[in-house]
């Protein structure tokens, strides 16, 4: 029996569990004077995510610390002045595709997307790498202020100086690799919805320090599970004669809101004269009689002798003693035996389907939620070689090295995944899971959509990707998804509503913003260029590149539909039918202007330099107000 408390709330238990939620990087353990531990909050930590410069602080505390981790919070948390350029020639049904390509570095790509997807990812899968010693990691060398790093990345860096070899001779081996992860994790999270969950492939050299990383991110609480996976068979000669066969995946939920499993896979029912639920099972097993020979035998139905047979191929999953067993204590029912159900606790049966269909019209049944074990069938979901076979054959040669298998994707989305859900993988490489998305969707007729994001990386001259004509990775993921989508609706061609499957992609690259630099610091302007930059778009950006970044201001969905209407003579691109009208022509007029209100648009616009004279500039206000009251307007 609990007591009553008797005092006033405790108000700071209740600010640590509100902090806790929006930092939970934050919580840590503090001792009290009595030895006592208790939750309490890393103010030096939570300095750091509300400053713009980097914090230090000597307190002597609980935690996983590295060299280079403040840095890597200020990564994260520092604006970026970036966007994302579409790329109609090298995407699929852009038009009409929910599904989104990003070229470019993921760090950019995360924070690119913060307004638009923030809260609204179900599942994120990401595959890094592994710190062998022979990978590469991203290079975050941004260990300065915000508005340093804000001037800076205007400028789009190259390729290669993104990756860093992590290899034994870098004094910082775990050090550079965590704080790659940690700005990354920190970012990603965000995306998550209240019920999603993030899946982490990993193996032991990195295992121990991301669990660890993990629960500093999205909180120790929210720990969903670690799923071995035997990834290949055993090598010889190996350190100290063990081979380490298995990977790992880590899951992690964004709250308590998340639930594993798919509901309905098994029924239970409620007996009309006895207030309990009891489940039908199947007591027989897909395994043969030399594999389980002690559970190859008849069972008999001592109330009327009716004889059940094992097979040479399924055999009974439990012993004849165990059988017995079940039938004694009430806990075993045979088909026909419907007056036999009014015992108590009958929990398992041999049943056919018909039979099971008479139970349930007879005492009804409800639906329940299926756990999800972290044990990973090895049959089903296959190994490194099946991912490896798989690229062959849409490939015809291995031009990824050690790709996930897709049945191992397909497993962690189906149990975890609503038919809408939208799937981010940030490490996307040959995009495995790009095609689990869209193999699933054909399967069970969902609709749910990706994004992946990849960085350019250089393949190797000597692999048989780059001989094959692919120089870059994002090459050969996006040629995936490609000609895995056409097989696939090939493979399907008689199933109903085949060729309404999304197997499109827009494609967007990660650039320079595109404003010019002025744009972000006015104070540096000369005098002297005063009339050269009345203009401040940078050149060589389309009407189409200048809305890209407006939606991702505005934190407009990117997959959203476009079309193009010419209005008083100017071209207008609107998005989502009314949703938000853009014109970035120039000399625009009030007849313009007046006709676009007419069609009242929920947003609307323009260029900065876009107009004919002031006099329109200082009008467009009041005609909206006159016209279209509710619509908002911007310019750039």
């Amino acid at each position: 029996m609990e007591k009553l408390n008797l005092h006033s709330p405790d108000f700071i238990q209740a600010n640590i569990a509100k902090l806790a939620e929006l930092f939970p990087n934050c919580v840590t353990e503090s001792r009290e004077s009595d030895g006592s531990l208790k939750k309490a909050i890393d103010f030096d930590l939570l300095k750091q995510e509300l400053s713009t410069s980097i914090v230090e602080g000597p307190q002597e505390r609980y935690q996983l610390n590295w060299p280079g981790k403040r840095e890597a919070l200020l990564t994260a948390n520092a604006p970026i002045a970036k966007t994302l350029r579409p790329c109609r020639a090298e995407s699929v049904d852009f038009d009409t595709t929910q599904n989104l390509y990003i070229e470019g570095d993921n760090l950019d790509a995360l924070k690119l997307l913060q307004e638009t997807y923030l809260g609204k990812v179900k599942m994120i899968y990401i595959d890094p790498p592994y710190n062998t010693g022979n990978d590469f990691i991203y290079e975050d060398d941004f260990a300065e202020n915000s508005e340093a790093y804000f001037e800076r990345s205007n400028q789009k860096d190259e390729v290669g100086n993104r990756l860093v070899a992590n290899n034994e001779s870098n004094g910082r081996f775990h050090s550079d690799w965590l704080s790659m992860m940690y700005s990354r994790l920190k970012l990603a999270r965000n995306l998550l919805r209240d019920d999603g969950v993030v899946f982490i492939s990993i193996d032991d050299n990195e295992q121990a320090n991301l669990k660890r990383l993990c629960d500093e991110v999205f909180g120790e609480d929210n720990f969903v599970g670690v799923f071995p996976w035997r990834s290949r068979t055993a090598k010889a000669d190996v350190p100290f004669g063990v081979s380490c066969d298995v990977e790992w995946v880590l899951a992690f939920a964004r709250s308590s809101g998340f639930i594993a499993g798919r509901a309905g896979e098994r029924k239970y029912f409620k007996s009309d004269d006895y207030d309990d639920r009891w489940r039908l099972q199947d007591l027989t097993k897909n395994t043969t009689k030399h594999e389980r020979p002690n559970s190859f035998f008849t069972m008999v139905n001592p109330r009327n002798g009716d004889e059940f047979e094992a097979s040479e191929t399924r055999t009974w999953s439990v012993t004849l003693d165990t059988f017995m067993g079940y039938y004694k204590s009430g806990k075993i029912v045979f088909p026909n035996d419907y007056d036999f159900l009014n015992i108590k606790r009958p929990a398992f049966r041999v049943f056919e389907k018909e039979d099971q269909e008479k139970a349930m019209q007879k005492y009804g049944s409800d639906e329940v939620r299926m756990s999800v074990s972290t044990y990973l069938p090895e049959k089903e979901l296959g190994r490194t070689e099946n991912g490896t076979k798989e690229i062959r054959q849409i490939f015809d040669k291995p031009v990824f090295p050690y790709p996930k298998p897709l049945n191992f994707i397909k497993y962690f989305i189906q149990n975890i995944s609503d038919s809408e859900a939208l799937i981010l993988d940030f490490f996307s490489g040959s995009c495995t899971t790009a095609h689990a998305v869209m193999q699933l969707n054909a399967e069970d007729g969902g609709n749910r959509k990706f994004i992946m994001v990849q960085l350019p990386e250089a393949c190797d001259p000597k692999s048989e990707a780059y001989k094959a004509g692919y120089q870059t990775i994002v090459e050969i993921g996006k040629e995936r998804i490609r000609r895995a989508g056409l097989k696939i609706k090939t493979d399907n061609t008689d199933k109903a509503g085949i060729e309404q499957l999304d197997i499109g992609f827009r494609v967007l690259k990660v650039d320079s913003s595109n404003m010019k630099d002025v744009y972000y610091t006015p104070d540096h302007l000369d005098q002297k260029d005063l009339f050269t930059l009345v203009d401040n778009i940078r050149e060589g950006r389309s009407a189409e590149d200048l809305l890209f970044q407006v939606l991702l201001d505005w934190g407009v969905d990117l997959t959203l539909p476009i079309t193009e209407e010419t209005i008083a003579g100017f071209k207008v691109l609107f998005v989502d039918e009314n949703a938000l009208a853009a014109c970035f022509d120039t000399d625009i007029n009030e007849t313009f202007i007046k006709e676009l209100a007419a069609r009242h648009p929920l947003r609307v616009v323009f260029r900065d330099a876009s107009f004919a004279n002031d006099s329109v500039k200082i009008n467009i206000e009041q005609i909206f107000k006159l016209i279209s009251p509710h619509t908002e307007i911007k310019t750039l």
